[in-house]
């Protein structure tokens, strides 16, 4: 008698009202993420002005301390000292960088010459691996010629080129604008919310501000350290395209805990190639010391207590950031898993004090 027994179904229904919200929140969501794909190059010039003006910041706050009242008028002149600046240092190293580029550029068939007959310090990869054979094998078989077509290359080349060139001019407006409009913006996202909440998430901001600004300004600092460092070394032993070397060494040291490794390895094996195996050990000394330092003094007396993160959660956080955005990704990963970090902190402390006194607003 039991099994016929109908056990009653449940019926779930939805109004219209939900399925069609439900339909426009997903549409919307595509709309958005379709629109930033199709924009990425913008949101990356975005990003880069953000870290830039996080970076400028610092200085236009000191020197409104220092009786430059106005905001304006404190941008302006740290815009223009950073502007010096840069020219300053265009003007010492694009010359030499220019030069040794060329000088490089004219060796190239030297070097090529002796590869090819299992000559010089990489004639091996000819005489073991064949490396010319395979190579010109990849050329006859059209590989390359599909890639590098010959009018396709003159127009990517010049497309790279505009494209660099609107970049740069971009940056250098988008950042002139957040650092005289930033503090207007944050005034009205904070005067959006309830005004009991907004102390608390004025006090959120500035914990997220010191994080990122003090991360993206010591790294900047620690790079420029690492370049001039890199530069003074290998120019005392005499290794070939020194500057050149030094600004890639500045640029990789950017990217968290691979960018110096990865430097190192380049520069010891420039180094091999061009001055024999004393200098190339005399290098590779030189950049195990060097990240011994910048990772246990520098890193520590630069970044302070802005950025509180462990080494784990740096890896992480780094790998993600690589894997969803590549190199830019790598550079802004701990910016944002540092401020993850401030609004969880945030949270645990009012969930606490929530716990202790429960009629105190605690909005997640």
């Amino acid at each position: 008698m039991l099994d016929n027994v109908k056990t009653p179904e449940r019926v779930v229904s939805f109004r219209p009202r939900t399925i069609f919200a439900i339909i426009g929140i997903l549409l919307a969501v595509g709309i958005v993420l379709w629109v930033l794909w199709i924009a990425r190059h913008v949101v990356t010039w975005i990003v880069v002005s953000l870290f830039l003006t996080l970076a400028l910041n610092p200085a236009v706050e000191w020197f409104q301390r220092r009786g430059l009242r106005r905001r304006g008028l404190a941008v302006g002149v740290t815009y223009l000292l950073a502007l010096t600046a840069i020219a300053g240092i265009a003007a010492v190293f694009i010359p030499t960088i220019v030069h040794q580029v060329n000088s490089f550029a004219n060796s190239v068939p030297d070097y090529i010459h002796d590869l090819t007959h299992g000559r010089g310090r990489f004639g091996f990869l000819e005489t073991k691996y064949h490396v010319v054979e395979r190579v010109r094998h990849a050329v006859q078989s059209g590989g390359v010629k599909r890639v590098l077509g010959g009018a396709g290359v003159a127009l990517s080349l010049t497309k790279s080129v505009l494209t660099t060139i609107a970049a740069v001019v971009t940056i250098a407006f988008m950042t002139f604008f957040m650092l005289l409009e930033g503090p207007h913006w944050m005034e009205r996202l904070y005067g959006v919310l309830p005004e009991r909440q907004q102390p608390r998430w004025r006090s959120v901001g500035h914990d997220i501000y010191r994080t990122v600004g003090g991360y993206v300004t010591g790294n900047l600092l620690i790079s420029l350290i690492a370049g001039a460092a890199s530069w003074i070394v290998l120019f005392a032993i005499g290794v070939p395209f020194s500057a050149a070397l030094g600004l890639v060494v500045a640029i990789l040291d950017l990217i968290p805990l691979a960018g110096a490794t990865l430097a190192a390895i380049l520069v010891v094996l420039v180094t091999l190639a061009a001055n024999g195996l004393t200098d190339t050990i005399i290098v590779a000394v030189f950049f195990i010391v060097y990240q011994q330092v910048e990772n246990h003094l520098l890193q520590p007396l630069v970044y302070g207590r802005t950025v509180q993160l462990s080494p784990l959660a740096v890896l992480i956080a780094v790998l993600i950031g690589a894997e969803v955005a590549g190199v830019l990704g790598a550079l802004g990963a701990i910016p944002v898993a540092g401020a993850i970090q401030v609004i969880i902190l945030d949270w645990q402390r009012h969930r606490r004090r929530a716990l202790v006194d429960p009629s105190l607003d605690n909005p997640v």
